[in-house]
């Protein structure tokens, strides 16, 4: 043990990478789980911002055997996500602002008690609260029957278990944090996709960053989309709140949402009886193809940023459900390969994407809390420089009819 140890140390200092300690949580092939857990700073002996992770297996209701994995930072944030629930993050926390929202779904359910088929494809919704859940990868969007086959709501990633988690945490400074979990999309004769999804993060941060890799593990070529659905409410979300991003184009989703187009960009109080308004856009990046999108409250001294490689998610929805409280007051920023319509639709419309046998695609998100003026400030100041003097074409017709 000590000598793969030592020859572990030895090839990462070979390779230029840090010494790091891995924690496997959960291995299905090896058939072993840690449960519940935790490990922090103090036990590493590691200096810098304080921090601990922890794991917890709940009980009772449909959250029966859930996991949820909290990383919790002195100094930054405290990050929430279940490795039950696809690896999608639960909330985020930190110097007193969530990122998240209130879902009328109150506990973490477990994907064995939902069926994604009922409600006419929309079973997916039972399980819906999350900061950001993972839509996709073998379909996305809006569900529909084509050839006696059920397409449901938003797939099946943000539903799926890992098969292994990972925890890995850097030796030297500034120590960073990576959760590592590994998603199967696996049916006989149909899909072969695996995702090996991370969660970077620094202790003291007011960011992290999400890297995700999918892979094409069958012998055919194979379609994939993804949907980032990112979601956020009070404190950030309010009325006279504002969604911003340097833009190409803005349409509707629906006949619906034409309604809405003349102020799709800020938000109402709650409401009763607002539908969900979407909006599709094209995002305008930097010469990098690096853009972002935010949300920021009235009085602009609070928000969240999420940003984005547009070579790797060259789409953006904006989703408006500014219903009342109880029912879901919310905004979803959606980075993505595609936008919510159907996969048939999106297949016709060229918005779907393939993977050749062996071949593997990378996503990377980077999310930010902007928890003072000045950050909020910072972030505007970076999205007008990206937009530069073009204005973004404002279209009045759909693109698509579900």
């Amino acid at each position: 043990m000590k000598l793969a140890l030592l020859a572990g140390m030895v090839m990462a200092a070979i390779s230029g990478q840090a010494a790091a300690q891995t924690w496997v949580l959960t291995d299905a092939e090896a058939g072993t789980d840690k449960g519940n857990w935790q490990i922090d700073s103090k036990q590493l002996k590691l200096s810098g911002d304080a921090f601990s992770l922890q794991q917890k297996v709940l009980h009772g209701g449909k959250q029966e055997g859930s996991k949820v994995l909290t990383i919790t930072s002195k100094n930054g944030l405290t990050i929430a996500l279940s490795p039950t629930r696809g690896m999608d993050l639960l909330h985020v926390n930190g110097d007193g602002i969530r990122l998240g929202w209130d879902s009328p779904v109150d506990e973490v359910v477990n994907p064995a008690y939902i069926n994604l088929e009922s409600r006419n494809g929309l079973g997916w919704l039972e399980g819906f609260n999350e900061m950001m859940v993972r839509c996709g990868y073998e379909w996305t969007g809006h569900p529909v029957v084509k050839d006696g086959r059920i397409y449901t709501l938003h797939g099946k990633a943000g539903n799926t278990p890992a098969s292994r988690v990972e925890v890995t945490i850097d030796d030297k400074a500034p120590h960073e944090i990576r959760v590592r979990g590994l998603l199967k999309e696996h049916t006989f004769k149909k899909a072969n996709l695996e995702t090996w999804t991370e969660l970077r993060y620094v202790p003291g941060a007011k960011s992290f960053t999400l890297h995700d890799v999918l892979t094409n593990r069958g012998d055919y070529p194979h379609d994939y989309q993804i949907i980032y659905h990112s979601n956020f409410g009070t404190p950030i979300l309010e009325k006279d709140a504002r969604f911003i991003a340097p833009l190409k184009s803005v349409s509707p989703f629906n006949d619906y949402a034409k309604t809405g187009l003349k102020t799709w960009n800020t938000y109402g109080a709650p409401a009763r009886d607002f539908d969900e308004m979407v909006f599709n856009l094209v995002p305008k990046a930097d010469s990098s193809g690096k853009t972002l999108a935010a949300v920021i409250n009235s009085k602009g001294d609070k928000g969240a940023s999420i940003e984005f490689d547009t070579h790797q998610l060259p789409l953006l929805t904006m989703w408006k459900n500014t219903d009342t409280l109880k029912q879901g007051y919310v905004t979803g920023i959606e980075p993505g390969t595609n936008y919510a319509y159907p996969v048939t639709i999106e297949k016709e419309q060229g918005r779907v994407r393939q993977l050749q046998p062996g071949q593997s695609t990378t996503f990377e998100l980077t999310y930010s809390l902007l928890s003072s003026a000045s950050a909020v400030n910072a972030t505007e100041q970076r999205i007008k420089q990206i937009q530069g003097d073009e204005q973004p074409a404002v279209e009045e017709k759909p693109i698509a009819v579900e």
